[in-house]
């Protein structure tokens, strides 16, 4: 590529992280072309999307802000986000801890090798090794869809909550009857707790199977960026055909790493279906869930959408 494409290239870079622009209309504008051809070429020539790269760049600057002190409240408002909550839930899936821990590094996976450096740069790291995107999709659609729901039955009045609706209705039968939209959902949470437990050697999780819809969305919150930084690990170590012995079932059993994740993510799928279909059936308006909406909405490719 000649000089002129690399300034081509560093002025797309310059209008993502511009500390005005916080949408991809903004973005485009800095650039001087449309959202759309915006969003095209810089995804053509660094393999991600502007609104991706943004948060993630904001977030490894934000890391390292509370590596050198700052405050977790400063480094949110610095990242661009409305509430420390909000910064938190994304700096947790992006890090797989809250961002009151301290992290090893800044740096998270990039298909592109791009990085926020200290104090105001970008780095290129030469060669970096990032999860297949469609398997970081899955992940991320399925913890995302799972909040989103139980943000949603939060506004259930208890009763509708527990209504019986599935009579004798069984995912998988060491789980039991799911027939209420609290069962579905304790389920969705608890077998992600539980495939942690074993993948980290820890004992059964204390599940409450009867948690209420506010304790549901707290375990989440809990477990969702310990398992994708989980299945990140597994992947960066390239540990997809790796076995584990769990000792959690009686006898022992032997599973391999990869089809544990396809399992988690199958009947995950079915149970956030099978709860939005509760959920009309007792006249709620509900969304479909489809990855395809999700993904656009995380893009950006949403016009005025704010970045997030």
């Amino acid at each position: 590529m000649g000089s002129s494409g690399r300034d081509r290239l560093r002025a797309l870079l310059d209008a993502v992280l511009d500390e005005e622009h916080r949408t991809l209309e903004d973005m485009a504008g800095g650039a001087y072309t449309s959202p759309y051809h915006f969003s095209r070429l810089l995804s053509r020539d660094t393999g991600e999307a502007p609104v991706a790269m943004r948060r993630r760049v904001m977030l490894e600057r934000a890391a390292w802000q509370l590596l050198g002190g700052a405050s977790v409240t400063d480094a949110a408002w610095d990242a661009g986000y409305e509430s420390v909550d909000g910064f938190s839930r994304a700096f947790a899936r992006a890090y797989g801890h809250t961002p009151s821990r301290p992290v090893s590094g800044h740096w998270l996976p990039a298909p592109n090798g791009i990085h926020f450096h200290p104090p105001t740069s970008l780095w290129v790291a030469a060669k970096e090794r990032s999860m297949n995107p469609l398997a970081e999709q899955l992940i991320e659609h399925d913890l995302d869809d799972t909040r989103d729901l139980l943000e949603l039955v939060q506004q259930l009045p208890r009763e509708e909550f527990l209504a019986e609706r599935r009579p004798g209705a069984t995912v998988l039968s060491w789980d039991g009857p799911e027939p209420t939209i609290q069962a579905v959902l304790e389920r969705q949470v608890g077998s992600k707790e539980t495939w942690l437990a074993s993948i980290e050697g820890l004992d059964e999780p204390d599940r409450d199977h009867a948690a209420d819809a506010d304790a549901l969305l707290r375990r989440h919150d809990a477990v969702a960026p310990r398992w994708l930084a989980a299945v990140r690990d597994i992947d960066r170590r390239g540990g997809w055909d790796d076995r584990l012995i769990d000792a959690l079932c009686d006898p022992p059993e032997s599973f391999v790493m990869s089809s544990v994740i396809a399992h988690v993510l199958t009947y995950a799928a079915h149970r956030r279906q099978t709860v939005r279909l509760m959920l009309r059936e007792a006249g709620y308006d509900v969304d479909h869930g489809d990855p395809i909406e999700w993904f656009r909405r995380r893009r950006g490719d949403i016009p005025g959408e704010e970045i997030r």
